[in-house]
């Protein structure tokens, strides 16, 4: 995710950074960038001080209150106490402008190494013909492997663990987001929703099945 006020920048920063294979987002709503955040569920931030309405530092820290997601800014400002305070608000690098594309990639690429290795151990949980794998993120059934975000990570985790289980929803938003008070209630089920579309190719149906007022679990019947 980029969130830039430099447009020149942005799109620099886009192409390049898509070579590598990142899905990139920019962000245009400055006036509340964590509705944009909550909804796109980033695994990583690039944010610049000066931004429109508020700035990076007051994002920074409204970004910390629910998540621990990397947030590297990129900004001008670099002079030391600017760079003491995107620190202090929660920032994981701090980067000047004007900076080498090579350097930033590194950077990004390490962050995110450090930040998503789960272990160095092959770690994989198993359901039936199903295999989520906790070290790259990715959910397999028969020969079809999906990719999921940090986020969808987390549920299938909790859904694997407790297999045939309903996992509450206070549960699930607890380990998504460390509190359920600060998150609207339709947020959780906006990302189920979306994996549920996503774990559509596998063709299962009612993977991830729904108890209202209770919670999710994961079950199927395998096919005789």
């Amino acid at each position: 995710m980029i969130v830039e006020d430099d447009e020149v920048i942005s799109s620099i920063l886009k192409k390049h950074l898509s070579k590598w294979n990142y899905e990139i987002y920019v962000a245009e709503n400055f006036e509340n960038i964590l509705d944009d955040f909550i909804q796109q569920q980033p695994i990583l931030v690039l944010l610049d001080i000066s931004l429109p309405f508020y700035n990076g530092y007051h994002w920074c820290q409204e970004i910390r209150k629910i998540s621990e997601v990397p947030v590297i800014f990129i900004s001008s400002m670099n002079e030391n106490m600017n760079i003491v305070m995107a620190m202090n608000m929660g920032a994981d690098d701090f980067i000047s402008k004007p900076f080498d594309l090579n350097v930033i990639t590194a950077k990004i690429q390490a962050l995110l190494r450090r930040t998503y290795s789960f272990t160095k151990q092959y770690q994989l949980l198993t359901y039936k013909d199903l295999t989520l794998n906790l070290l790259n993120a990715t959910i397999s059934y028969q020969d079809i492997v999906i990719d999921l975000t940090k986020n969808e990570l987390k549920i299938l985790q909790l859904l694997f663990e407790k297999a045939e289980t309903f996992v509450s929803r206070e549960e699930m938003m607890m380990e998504l987001w460390q509190t359920e008070q600060f998150v609207d209630d339709n947020t959780l089920s906006v990302n189920v929703n979306r994996l549920r579309k996503k774990l559509e190719i596998f063709t299962i149906s009612s993977l991830i099945q729904t108890k209202k007022g209770i919670g999710y679990q994961l079950y199927y019947e395998e096919s005789i």
